[in-house]
């Protein structure tokens, strides 16, 4: 089959690799229809690199038809369309049992201290083989896949394995008071769909940062306050002027370690991965090589007694946190990787119905097969193009 493949910094290649197949009980094997690209692959292909090996499958948002199932597999039949969480999960551990499928037991990377294995993303998180290919074996697939209706296109359900929990997470972590405010730092897919959830579940002013006019253009088609980034200095100061001078009432941090305005912080990220691949790994994992900038305007930003939710994915330890103000403020601060199948049931309504109220259906700017992939994450790293979600099919 063919598949996207990791082949070193700023490179990817669609290679032909071997097919997956059953290897226990509990796997399912799919073709593969549709499989987004993710902001956080560009991690992968900016600075996780020493996490990962040439010719690892990329990929964590797929969806498609099942061709194979394990003999313990008793939910799921071939022909049957499912959508597959980013998170390979086991749905019976400890953790499971407690809707924290991101921090399954069975599947947690316990040799590098992490939580529970992903989809095509680096050696700290199980290095799995992804979904970016024309086939792929899933695990725990009694528990894992969700199963949507025929009929519908492809783009109505996709987003149920990342994007649609991952916002709807950041939105609860959020804690939007009734009628409140919201502020979303970043307005890629995940920005975008956090402020049109959140106008769905009632928060009266959603405002929006970026600094693409295409992202800013598309937020406030769904009604979201915009704030050009590139127009204020104080970010903090213009969210204040707009919430009567106390800040937003929450945050969602939409952007993490790949943040713009920290060019020393970026600079230590280009220079750890020109190092050699050990030396790399500790420099990228425990040195200080987050861009911090988005996090910082988000305590800033946020009122007294407010709360900041992090969707952003940071990898630093050292980065210098402000205790003292978000101590002062009383911030109570909320993040993690999705917990994809706590979260189905409240969205699965919202995409099997008549109408669209998340406009799924075209949230893809871009619909492209899987041998464009190479210029694919070119243009969406380079934002160009309009690209604000890609989806590659097989």
């Amino acid at each position: 089959m063919k598949a996207v493949t990791w082949q070193g910094k700023r490179s990817v290649r669609v290679d032909e690799v071997a097919d997956p197949r059953i290897e226990q009980p509990t796997d399912a094997v799919i073709r593969v229809t549709s499989t987004g690209l993710c902001g956080s692959d560009l991690h992968l292909y900016e600075v996780l690199g020493a996490f990962l090996d040439p010719g690892d499958i990329l990929g964590h948002e797929p969806m498609g038809v099942v061709e194979e199932v394990g003999a313990e597999v008793g939910n799921l039949k071939p022909g049957d369309r499912v959508v597959v969480p980013f998170n390979v999960s086991c749905g019976h551990c400890y953790y499971c049992d407690r809707d924290l499928q991101s921090q399954c037991a069975t599947t947690q990377v316990v040799e590098h201290g992490k939580g529970a294995s992903l989809f095509g993303y680096t050696k700290l998180y199980g290095q799995v083989p992804g979904g970016q290919a024309e086939r792929l074996r899933v695990p725990f697939a009694n528990y894992g896949p969700i199963k949507v209706p025929e009929g519908p296109p492809d783009d109505r359900f996709l987003y149920l394995s990342d994007v649609l929990p991952t916002s709807w997470q950041a939105v609860e972590y959020a804690h939007v008071p009734d009628g409140g405010s919201l502020l979303v730092l970043g307005l890629g897919p995940i920005g975008q769909m956090t402020a049109r959830i959140a106008r769905h579940r009632g928060a009266r002013h959603v405002i929006g940062v970026d600094l693409v006019d295409e992202r800013l253009d598309l937020a406030r088609r769904y009604g979201v306050d915009t704030i050009d980034l590139r127009q204020y200095k104080h970010v903090a100061d213009a969210v204040r002027d707009r919430t009567d001078g106390r800040g937003a009432d929450s945050v969602v941090d939409a952007v993490g370690m790949e943040a713009h305005g920290s060019p020393v912080t970026g600079v230590a990220q280009q220079l750890a991965t020109l190092l050699p691949g050990p030396v790399a790994a500790k420099a990228v994992e425990k040195a200080a090589v987050d861009r911090l900038s988005a996090l910082y305007t988000a305590i800033d930003a946020v009122r007294r007694g407010g709360t900041i939710s992090l969707s952003g994915v940071y990898g630093g330890m050292l980065d210098p946190m402000p205790m003292m103000t978000l101590f002062d403020k009383q911030v109570r601060l909320r993040m993690g990787q999705a917990n994809v199948r706590a979260w189905i049931d409240d969205i699965l309504p919202l995409v099997t119905g008549q109408d669209d109220p998340l406009g799924v259906e075209d949230f893809a700017t871009h619909h492209l097969p899987l041998s464009e992939a190479a210029d694919a994450y070119a243009m969406f790293q380079k934002k160009q193009d309009g690209a604000i979600k890609v989806v590659f099919q097989p």
